[in-house]
């Protein structure tokens, strides 16, 4: 029998064990099976290699917002001088500013000094979209940090570097402004297609404290390349629990009663002598296990019945409400589960607003700053001792970050904006040192004029972007100043990444490694870690 996709002369049965778990798509009693035997196989393969045996737990939260979120009704500026150059891009009258007045109650106050600066050296003031109170009592209260202008780059770019012909040398991300595309670049640094993400490589290297491997990279969200790791892979759960193989745990499938005695026994038959009937048998076994295991640890005392998981704590009834619900339930369960390093992902969709964004907007942006703040309370609420160490809030092992496909144009379409590069993005934890903005705030422009002041090739302003124009590519689309190298590898590390190890994680680091870019009129230095978590 013959593998298609090797070489003609291999067989199936010249196969190694995972060669074959990594390939096949098996055919059996119940439609997760093929998924559940592959997790199962390739996340007890998992081999730690990176960093010492931890004593603490820590998990990182990724919330990816699909569709591209729109930067400037989230983050707004409310200066006096850049207000009202958003306004007066946005449109007053019939169009998609959101009035100054209303985003007083979620203005942003960073801790003296830390008031961001733009590189004029004019300081800036943000608020958050009115709907966003919980988010915005977060920062104010030093638990979330704000990330100015990040997206995906190859490497520093100026408006004239990403405007070269000369891509060799100044190469930018693959397929810019395409959803798919962008979704993988955020999350595996490759265009669409992408098979490994940087969160299951963060957990390929999660350090060897968790018994059961398969636990590292949780999903709430269905299939998503950012828990994909070389070897971890991601287990899924949904938002009611475990994904059941229903022929092995339900009497009701296919009207046979006794089926799920039958594949229990086929299961644990250790009679078989072909390698890959073994590695069925046991690898579907696992997967009945993972289930079993994550079962029993939602079914603790405090989990007897979801709508009441988290008295005093009320999560959002809508879907991102209830998967964070869900991972919190997780997290609670770490020890059944056997894990001390874990990434999870949940998501929200419809961010895709090329219309209507003044109506759908707010509510998309309630249901972030309301899950997250709920999640957060309930884990500030929570105590937390780790071995030989001194008591803290669960809240301080818990990370939760902001992730998009993009972010949008500055300009209004007329009832939306359109896709776009850079956006801002939120960190919020017991170990974010919160209340500061982190990043270069961007220009709020959309024009693309240049310095014409000389016309002498010669002359240093020929071609040269004013200061306002520099960090857009067109309409308000802005040129990120931080990369999301940056940004992973700032988690990576407070997760327990080492050093040596990060360019495992995030392939262009090195391209960040406090590089300073400077063009005609200014400089940006490019750190490797950004600070905004503590050690």
């Amino acid at each position: 029998m013959t593998d298609p996709a090797l070489s003609p002369f291999a067989t199936i049965d010249d196969l190694s064990r995972r060669s074959f778990l990594k390939r096949s798509g098996l055919a059996a009693a119940g439609s997760a099976l093929p998924w559940a035997l592959n997790l199962a196989a390739m996340g007890e393969a998992a081999a730690f290699n990176g960093g010492a045996s931890a004593n603490d737990y820590k998990a990182l939260v990724c919330v990816f917002f699909y569709g591209g979120n729109d930067y400037a009704n989230t983050v707004i500026p409310v200066d006096s001088a850049s207000y009202a150059k958003y306004n007066t891009i946005r449109g007053a009258t019939n169009g998609i500013a959101i009035p100054l007045a209303s985003i007083t109650p979620t203005v942003l106050t960073p801790a003296t000094p830390d008031i961001p600066v733009d590189l004029q050296g004019a300081p800036r003031q943000y608020g958050l979209h009115p709907s966003m109170t919980g988010m915005a009592n977060l920062f104010n209260t030093g638990k979330a940090a704000v990330l100015l202008n990040v997206g995906p780059l190859v490497k520093p770019l100026t408006r004239d570097n990403y405007n070269s012909a000369d891509r060799s040398t100044y190469p930018r991300p693959p397929q810019l402004f395409s959803h798919n595309d962008q979704q993988s670049v955020w999350q595996s640094s490759s265009a669409e297609g992408s098979k490994v993400g940087w969160g299951g490589k963060i957990g390929d290297l999660g350090l060897p404290s968790n018994s059961k491997s398969l636990f590292t990279c949780m999903s709430v969200t269905g299939n998503a390349v950012f828990l994909s790791g070389n070897t971890a892979l991601q287990y899924q759960v949904s938002t009611s629990g475990a994904i059941k193989i229903q022929a092995a745990r339900n009497s009701s499938v296919y009207g046979n009663a006794a089926l799920p005695g039958i594949i229990n026994t086929l299961v644990s038959d250790t009679s078989r002598t072909h390698k890959l009937e073994r590695d069925y048998n046991a690898v579907t076994g696992r997967a009945i296990g993972a289930e079993i295991d994550v079962t029993s640890a939602l079914a603790l005392s405090a989990f007897t019945a979801p709508a009441t998981a988290f008295p005093g704590f009320p999560f959002p009834t809508d879907s991102l409400g209830k998967q964070f619900e869900m991972v919190a339930r997780l997290i609670k369960g770490r020890d059944v589960l056997q894990a001390k390093r874990q990434v999870f992902m949940v998501s929200i969709g419809g961010f895709d607003l090329h219309d209507n964004l003044i109506a759908q907007h707010p509510a998309l942006l309630k249901s972030v700053s309301d899950a997250i703040s709920a999640f957060y309370s309930l884990l500030d609420s929570t105590d937390y001792t780790p071995a030989g160490g001194a008591t803290v809030k669960l809240s301080n092992q818990v990370t939760t970050f902001t992730a998009s496909d993009f972010g949008r144009t500055l300009t209004s379409n007329g009832d939306g904006s359109d896709h776009g590069w850079g956006s801002h993005h939120f960190v919020v934890g017991g170990a974010v040192n919160g209340q500061k903005f982190y990043g270069t705030p961007p220009p709020v422009s959309d024009k693309d004029s240049k310095d014409s002041s000389g016309t002498a090739l010669t002359n240093p302003n020929f071609g040269k972007y004013l200061p306002d124009n520099q960090w857009h590519v067109g309409q308000g689309r802005l040129l990120p100043t931080t990369s999301v190298d940056q940004y992973a590898a700032t988690l990576a590390k407070w997760f327990g990444v080492d050093d040596s190890e990060m360019a495992t994680v995030v392939p262009n680091i090195a391209n960040f490694n406090n590089v300073t870019l400077s063009w005609t009129g200014g400089s940006l230095l490019y750190p490797k870690y950004l600070g905004f978590m503590k050690p």
